[in-house]
């Protein structure tokens, strides 16, 4: 029976999905020796306003840097943070930290929406001196009525670029992911997936145009960055290549109303409408027919698999309905269940989960500092099936309501118009369905919550190893997890054995040439932290 969830395992399940200068004067050390950070502070000086720039003695410091943060586990005690944080509000800004982080040695991290799984755009594993550049305040978005295409600023979120193309160009929308506060920089940068790209591909394939301060710190737009660059920061990961303040995007046109229901399910129940059985059913729907209209992803919590659909085409709930009696009668989804809404109202519906969300909530910028998180990803090429679904509920998901499995059905569009080389994400030509794994706890980042929360997610990683992709087994970029690996840096430049690693599980054969990219535009290795692209010097 269609159910609604309520109460914690929303709120968690919601979570998941998304994770000034006290006298307006740079502080300086007092010291005759001049040190990396002031030298830098020093060029910075008239270059950017003294309010935007944030060092740890500044009384706003710690506001700035925990305004995006959504994992607590990075901003302990014991965290390696910035030396100092520049509040980029134009591109000039960006230029000029580029320009003096270079000249005196001090390396940027790059921050649009705070929603690095592994935070590294804002801190370091490893002790050492850096800057993080706050894109937060470049946040434009300027479109049209009628235009098909639209410029949008990295630290931008989707669900503000959501609600400038929802009502300043009705009848238009962008292929965006599911959580409103994620930042468009990051998005871009690491491909993009969402309920849409069914329909019209990845966020990345839908990239026009864009501008870059490389490592010189000049201003590029394609023509002059050109093609192995542009092809690379559309997917190849963030902060590698230099840092993207904004993206041309092109819109695609969608009915007046689309149509969306959530429905709930048990395992367990008997009969058709047990969440097991419901699985197998939609992993043979995914590939076969050809339905891009139609896009049905599920989050799993505990017992219950949350079936969550937008469907693009025309006719709206009647003829998802229609669509749904055909193809998963299983479901036992009706009109009842289903809601015709704008666009927008529709991506706020995803993202906030209720049908009469407004729009404007949107466009609340959140931190999350009460709830740590630890997250994975695999890629499924083949159904798993009815028993095995039924084996993780019983072993893993039934016994942890802290623990969530989202799964993003790929095929249509995606999986077999575009190819696996047109951007750096490879995971199309036969890819089922994405994984994310998450798990939650509280208490403290490192005591016993999370030693166990990290023993369960572990559990259930390694159980899935058989039912995954393999060699490699596939990852996604923007699940960031250090886990797989990690760069060594040798001589002062990241050594490219050392990241294949981890890069051709996220990029797989593209991953050379991402490499090769990186050793043409910055071979010196200027933007680097410890899952960047390594600079292949040798001839691609």
């Amino acid at each position: 029976m269609a159910a609604t969830m309520r109460g914690g395992n929303v709120a968690l399940a919601i979570i998941f999905l998304c994770f000034t200068c006290s006298n307006n004067v740079f502080l300086l050390r007092s010291s005759s020796a001049s040190s990396p950070i002031d030298d830098f502070l020093r060029c910075l000086s008239g270059k950017i306003p003294a309010e935007q720039v944030f060092t740890q003695s500044s009384s706003g410091f710690m506001a700035e840097l925990t305004s995006s943060v959504q994992n607590p586990r990075f901003v302990t005690n014991a965290t390696v943070r910035p030396a100092c944080i520049v509040a980029a509000s134009d591109a000039s800004h960006v230029q000029a930290a580029v320009r003096c982080g270079h000249r005196s040695g001090v390396r940027l991290r790059v921050r649009s929406g705070g929603h690095d799984y592994e935070g590294l755009s804002y801190r370091a594993v490893r002790a050492e001196t850096f800057a993080v550049l706050d894109l937060a305040g470049l946040r434009a978005v300027r479109v049209r009525a009628g235009d098909a295409t639209a410029w949008v600023d990295s630290g931008a979120t989707l669900g503000e670029l959501y609600y400038a193309v929802g009502t300043a160009n009705p009848g238009f929308a962008f292929p965006g992911g599911a959580c409103s506060t994620v930042g468009v920089g990051g998005y871009l940068s690491g491909g993009g997936i969402g309920l849409m790209m069914r329909k019209f591909g990845i966020g990345a394939d839908n990239v026009l145009d864009a501008m870059i301060v490389n490592a010189d710190g000049e201003l590029l737009d394609r023509g002059r960055m050109g093609e192995d660059l542009f092809w690379a920061i559309r997917g190849g990961g963030g902060e590698s290549f230099g840092v993207v303040v904004s993206w041309r995007l092109k819109l695609s046109m969608v009915p007046p109303t689309v149509a969306v229901f959530t429905i709930a399910k048990t395992a367990g129940d008997g009969g058709g409408g047990d969440a097991a059985a419901l699985l197998a059913k939609w992993e043979t729907l995914i590939l076969q027919p050809f339905l891009p209209d139609l896009t049905i992803r599920v989050v799993l919590q505990g017992r219950t698999a949350l079936f969550q659909c937008l469907y693009l085409g025309s006719g709206g709930c009647a003829r998802l309905a229609a669509t749904m009696r055909a193809y998963f009668p299983e479901l036992g989804m009706t009109t009842s269940d289903c809601h015709d809404l704008t666009w927008l109202r529709a991506m706020a519906f995803i993202s906030l989960g209720a049908a009469d969300a407004p729009p404007e909530g949107m466009l609340r910028r959140t931190n999350n500092l009460g709830t740590y998180v630890k997250s994975k990803s695999d890629y499924v090429r083949r159904p798993m099936g009815a028993a095995a679904w039924s084996a993780l509920f019983a072993d893993h998901l039934a016994s942890n309501n802290a623990g969530v499995l989202i799964l993003e059905p790929h095929g249509g569009v995606v999986g077999a118009v575009i190819p696996d080389m047109a951007t750096p994400y490879p995971h199309r030509a036969g890819v089922l369905y994405n994984i994310q794994y998450g798990v939650f706890w509280w208490g403290d980042a490192e005591g016993e919550s999370s030693a166990a929360a990290r023993r369960w997610l572990d559990a259930l990683y390694a159980a899935m190893e058989t039912a995954v992709s393999g060699n490699p087994r596939e990852a996604f970029v923007n699940y960031r997890d250090l886990d797989i690996g990690e760069n060594a840096v040798v001589g002062g430049v990241t050594e490219y054995e050392s990241a294949r690693r981890w890069g051709e599980r996220y990029f797989m054969g593209n991953f050379r040439r991402l490499a090769a990219v990186k050793g043409r535009v910055d071979p010196g290795d200027y933007f680097r932290n410890e899952q960047s692209i390594p600079p292949l010097l040798q001839p691609y």
